[in-house]
């Protein structure tokens, strides 16, 4: 096993030394101690923030990822949470490919000049309301 200082961890994930003090304090990392007043991590630190940045970009709150990793030892995933969180993205995804495909109509809206005024702009803008239960 192979230590790393708080700046090699820096510079090899990218991540700033703020961000790794934040996660810290959240209970995401876990320093193995300090060589002088720097933080020292065990090498597998850099595959916890990559999880921990994948997480992220599967929309899911640091809370929630600090549930999914365990504290020490190897990182097991939960195959149902990722298959859920997979159907969560995919909802999105077909919610924003909807919403563009309503602004474009609206931008190139034939029948009035405020796409204001469109219809499909009107639609979506009604759906919106639905969804917002107002």
């Amino acid at each position: 096993m192979r230590e790393l200082d708080i700046g090699e961890v820096v510079k090899r994930s990218g991540v700033p030394a703020s961000t790794l003090r934040y996660y810290e304090q959240l209970g995401l990392l876990r320093p193995l101690g300090r060589r002088g007043q720097r933080r020292q991590y065990d090498e597998q630190v850099l595959e916890r923030l990559a999880l921990i940045g994948l997480g992220q970009a599967a929309g899911l709150s640091l809370q929630q990822i600090g549930l999914s990793l365990p504290q020490q030892g190897c990182i097991t995933l939960d195959r149902k949470a990722l298959l859920a969180q997979a159907d969560v993205l995919q909802q999105q995804i077909a919610q924003l490919q909807r919403v563009r495909r309503h602004l474009q109509r609206a931008a190139a809206c034939p029948q009035a000049e405020d796409a204001r005024q469109c219809g499909s702009f009107r639609k979506l803008l009604r759906a919106q309301q639905r969804m917002a239960g107002g």
